[in-house]
């Protein structure tokens, strides 16, 4: 998945000097991969998640790359008081924060009908509830202060195309990216951007088992379903969060960047052929990924 670090960069050392910038769910996954990028290119970052000694980790690792600051903040972003607080640690580390990566998100595939209230609770609070709550905190900060500030969303492909089996994501994906349009044309005027990347598969610790159990990857390939047949790299999709937070695109304001090879273009609707798995192979990759036997 070409996680070597550091990263080939697209843009100069300097390209992100002087930006202090917030990544949610950046202690591990594409967040980190995106964090290693900004550092790179001389950005001072403030990595969030939920688990502080995966943030430790990932600030020791990163700490050794690029010129600028790294920092974390233990913060589940669907709790206002958390987010508040790690804006605050972040203005108080590096003086202010001037762009903010909402990339913390959570997902599963399943049949809906087998979904309870709290699964779905789960990932809508995570992506769509967390997502406007950085945001407002953010953006009223900003208004306030009077900083011209960049907000970088993570959605995907079947924000607007929507996606049975991923039904709780892809409500709120698509939330998320109403709200990246909406804020574009309303916070202009505070010199507020707002923009959005839609990712295809990028595969990621974790994250890649959840989605793609080894049971369903033998009956689907997901290679498949892309046009150019390989997985995007992680120094791709970090290149072109990079440029979305420097200067260098500021003129780009309301938009949504797809990078995925061309899959959607294929076949919208990232997992609708999963109509083909019977019962009991669900049942089996419930078990999976609940970490049962």
């Amino acid at each position: 998945m070409s996680t070597n670090l550091p990263f080939k960069q697209m843009l100069g050392p300097d390209a992100l000097k002087g930006k202090n910038i917030v990544v949610t769910g950046g202690g591990t996954g594409l967040g980190k991969s995106m964090t290693a990028m900004f550092l790179q290119c001389g950005a001072n970052v403030l990595i969030t998640s939920r688990k502080e000694d995966v943030l430790k980790n990932t600030c020791e690792e990163l700490a050794k790359i690029g010129n600028g600051k790294i920092a974390y903040a233990v913060c589940d972003v669907r709790k206002v008081n958390e987010v508040e607080a790690a804006l605050q640690k972040a203005w108080d580390t590096f003086g202010n924060v001037n762009a903010w990566l909402n990339n913390a998100a959570g997902n599963f595939i399943s049949p809906t009908e087998r979904l309870s209230h709290k699964a779905f609770d789960t990932i809508v609070d995570i992506v769509l509830k967390g997502s406007y709550n950085c945001t407002l905190s953010v953006g009223k900060k900003w208004i306030e202060e009077k900083i011209p500030g960049v907000f970088l969303n993570i959605v995907t492909t079947y924000s607007w195309t929507g996606s049975g089996f991923v039904v709780p994501s892809a409500i709120s994906k698509a939330g998320v990216l109403a709200m990246t349009r909406s804020l574009a044309v309303e916070w202009a005027k505070y010199g507020i951007r707002s923009n959005a990347i839609a990712p295809g598969p990028f595969p990621t610790e974790g994250a890649w088992s959840r989605l793609f159990p080894e049971e369903l990857s033998k009956k689907l390939d997901p290679l498949q379903r892309i046009p150019l047949r390989r997985f995007g790299n992680h120094e791709e999709l970090a290149n072109l969060a990079a440029y979305l937070m420097s200067d260098f695109s500021g003129y780009v304001n309301g938009e949504v960047v797809t990078i995925d090879g061309g899959e959607w273009l294929q076949g919208g609707g990232e997992f609708n052929n999963l109509d083909v798995i019977p019962s009991e192979m669900w049942d089996v990759l419930e078990r999976m990924v609940r970490g049962k036997k």
